[in-house]
């Protein structure tokens, strides 16, 4: 099946069909959403409870995000082979898996094997995220696809929004400074409890009937064939996505930290986790926005903006200090809103029956969730948290210019 006859496909059906699979997926975005920005809770209490160093603590965004690099390609394959939704319901079958693992590591008190079972539960969640987001900006018209994939992406901030509200109630607003066994506990019944949520979902999908759409055979008949890394706007969008990724995450997995420093706000710590709820928040709301708004702004336009925006309030937040300071950086979750939907739909643009493939390198490049964290707690141990914040905005930088014109295809060179 070509492209061109999935979309003709696509306009023949019935637009409510679509609709419903749409409304179905985003159950998917919120789920992983909300079990991503768990680990900004999960980061301030391990760290208290096992008395970790800030690089040490970021190594929870290591093992979780470093799934996405060992298990990105795979998956690619495997969605390629079983389509994707029997890439979705075994994605949420190993995510089930691994948060059950955390009984375990809390019974044993053991920061190694909580790692273990992030890097399990990450698994999954990789799955996922190569199956669920090139479906979704396969699954209408091409034109409309960043918009699309934006959409349904702010169901995912809905879930990083409640998520850190969440782990607050449950996690840290229960630590009582006790034994590293009593504190590692607390997360034993919150993780039950998603594993519950993930076993469901994935039986939901067994039930259901999604639109049966290739992806690896799309266009094959159209589109000479072209090594993968010929696609100058996808090798760029591997490098965005990395950065991105790692920008988003190191400034969420330092924020309780760094609003309970003296110097910023001098929050406790249960109530700091509250506000890191602003912060995804914001992204939440400015899918919204950003998913109107680009039906009348070319994407890229709209990305560049994002990204200056982000690098001005990390620039004023380190210049200042106090509640100037932690109310800028919380504002860039508005901005980082649209970066990773409309990074990937502009990688995977013209790609045709290599987006299956594609959307699995983009994925892997999700590791720089687990990197750039590690990189800006060395940072923070070193130099302080507010200086630390450079990081992310150098990778605010290179956004800019991929928005600008890194995106742009050059065409690819038969082979």
């Amino acid at each position: 099946m070509t492209t061109e006859s999935a979309h003709v496909a696509a306009a023949a059906r019935p637009a409510q069909s679509y609709l419903g699979s749409l409304i179905v997926l985003t159950s998917l975005f919120f789920m992983w959403g909300l079990i991503t920005s768990l680990n900004d809770i999960l980061i301030p209490h391990l760290k208290s409870a096992f008395t970790l160093s800030y690089v040490q603590a970021t190594l929870i965004q290591l093992a979780f995000f470093g799934a996405y690099f060992v298990v990105s390609l795979p998956a690619g394959w495997l969605v390629e082979k079983l389509g994707y939704k029997p890439g979705i319901i075994i994605g949420l079958a190993i995510a089930g898996v691994g948060c059950l693992l955390f009984y375990p590591a809390a019974a044993a008190a053991a920061y190694p094997l909580f790692l273990g079972a992030l890097f399990v539960l990450a698994s999954g969640i990789t799955l996922l995220q190569v199956a669920a987001n090139p479906y979704v900006t396969i699954l209408g018209s091409p034109r409309t696809a960043s918009s699309r994939l934006t959409l349904t992406q702010a169901f995912n901030s809905l879930g990083t929004t409640i998520g850190p509200r969440l782990g607050t109630t449950l996690i840290l607003a229960s630590a009582t400074a006790g034994t590293p066994a009593a504190e590692a506990a607390l997360v034993q019944k919150p993780y039950l409890a998603l594993a519950a949520v993930l076993f469901a979902i994935a039986v939901v999908f067994v039930a259901l009937k999604l639109p049966a759409i290739e992806g690896g055979a799309a266009r094959a008949a159209a589109e000479p064939r072209a090594r993968l890394w010929s696609h100058r706007q996808l090798v760029l969008g591997v490098v965005a996505i990395f950065v991105y990724v790692g920008g988003e995450v190191a400034i969420g997995s330092l924020l309780v930290n760094f609003m309970s420093d003296p110097a910023i706000a001098g929050l406790p710590e249960s109530t700091a986790g509250g506000y890191v709820s602003y912060y995804w928040g914001a992204a939440m709301v400015g899918r919204f926005v950003g998913a109107g708004v680009m039906l009348y702004v070319r994407p890229g336009r709209l990305l560049a903006f994002n990204a200056v925006a982000a690098v001005i309030l990390l620039a004023t937040a380190m210049a200042s200090a106090g509640e100037t300071a932690m109310w800028c950086v919380l504002a860039v979750g508005f901005f980082n809103s649209i970066m990773f939907p409309t990074i990937f739909a502009l990688a995977l643009n013209g790609l045709g029956k290599h987006t299956g493939e594609g959307s699995g390198v983009l994925c892997m490049a999700i590791v720089g969730g687990a990197i750039v964290p590690v990189v800006q707690g060395a940072f923070a141990d070193h130099f302080g948290l507010l200086p630390s914040f450079a990081v992310p905005l150098v990778c605010y930088l290179y956004i800019f210019y991929y928005g600008l014109s890194g995106h742009r295809p050059r065409p690819a060179p038969a082979v």
